[in-house]
């Protein structure tokens, strides 16, 4: 049977792995609050990562970086913020959003993907 929350979180490992063999270091996965959701959360040199990961099987519901919209992008900022206030954080510590996307078994990273 199709379960897509089983799905997304065999992707997501996967995308853990991918991560890991290009130098990053996972700190969280799956980070939940009242203001929305974070897959991945990494190190990668100095910055801390905020990463999306987004599969699609085929090419039927479009690409999956499409489904990185902007109000998508703005919850995930929303909530990278509230991790770092509530994480001992500083603001001046560098950050960006980083985009996983897999399209069948091809794994692409989108670095840096959007921007505060």
């Amino acid at each position: 049977m199709y379960n897509k929350r089983k799905i997304g979180a065999e992707h997501e490992q996967l995308a853990a792995e991918f991560l890991r063999k290009n130098g990053y270091t996972i700190i969280d996965m799956n980070y939940y609050c009242r203001l929305g959701e974070i897959d991945i959360i990494a190190k990668e040199q100095d910055y801390i990562v905020f990463i999306e990961v987004k599969y699609r099987s085929n090419l039927q519901m479009g690409y999956p970086e499409e489904a990185v919209h902007v109000r998508k992008q703005r919850s995930i900022i929303r909530t990278a913020r509230f991790y770092m206030l509530t994480h001992g954080i500083s603001e001046d510590t560098p950050c960006r959003f980083d985009v996983v996307v897999m399209l069948g078994e091809e794994i692409k990273l989108i670095s840096d993907a959007f921007t505060l």
